[in-house]
């Protein structure tokens, strides 16, 4: 069975993003139809891959659900965001898409504010790897894994050829010298060179960047928005 190996502070921090940029708001294309919160977003691991569908039970989000809901059909619509227990199913029946993504907004902010805190703790203890923070995290290349997907950590969907999305590509100098993979060879054949794909959803909110000491970097397209979202959350150690 398929095992969700995704940091849960990169889906928290990448859903925020999406949300941020607008990323539910109804498609000009099918205009009749609300995108659904986590179901039609980027970070889900069944994104853009209905017809084999892992079980819910395996995406990292599942630990938020409580007990008594995980047999439900869509475990992730039964996430608790408040004191009053209002999830996506409960705010479905009652309040409007603009409410709906005010509460899970403030929801992502105060668990990546939680999950983060958790992860420091646990790293000054020396039980845990560090987290990425300030919206950016270690971009994945392309011949890192066994199985290429997005570059985005907290991104599930596999790379096909013909899927779209953005290349990118730094020289050893740059890129293989800091690759967790050192000397894996270039899934496109290219000497010295390492690669990188962004997937078409992806692409439209994060870009790719080296910098000294890090690496290739995810970043986002228009931190602002980020921002606005969330100041204080950017602005933590």
């Amino acid at each position: 069975m398929y095992k969700d190996e995704r940091d849960l502070l990169d889906v928290l921090k990448a859903e925020l993003a999406f949300l941020g940029k607008g990323g539910y708001g109804r498609s000009p294309r099918e205009s009749w139809s609300q995108p659904l919160i986590f179901e039609d977003s980027p970070t889900c691991m069944n994104y853009d891959s209905k017809e084999h569908a892992e079980p819910c039970s395996a995406c990292v989000l599942f630990q938020l659900v409580p007990p008594q809901f995980r047999g439900k059909q869509i475990p992730c619509r039964h996430i608790p965001f408040n004191a009053e227990g209002e999830t996506l199913d409960s705010l479905g029946r009652y309040s409007d898409q603009f409410e709906t993504e005010e509460v899970f907004g403030d929801w992502l902010r105060k668990t990546i504010a939680t999950v983060e805190k958790e992860q420091q703790a646990s790293r000054a203890e020396g039980n845990g790897p560090s987290a990425p923070s300030g919206g950016q995290a270690t971009g994945a290349p392309l011949s890192q894994k066994l199985h290429p997907k997005c570059a985005n950590p907290a991104c599930p969907i596999a790379f096909r050829w013909l899927a779209g999305g953005k290349f990118f590509r730094f020289r050893p100098e740059s890129a293989a010298s800091n690759s967790k993979d050192k000397g894996a060879p270039s899934l496109l054949g290219i000497p010295g060179i390492e690669h990188y794909w962004l997937c078409e959803h992806c692409s439209h909110v994060f870009t790719l960047a080296f910098e000294e000491n890090q690496g290739v970097m995810l970043k986002l397209l228009y931190p602002e928005l980020l921002a606005a979202e969330c100041p204080k959350q950017l602005t933590a150690g």
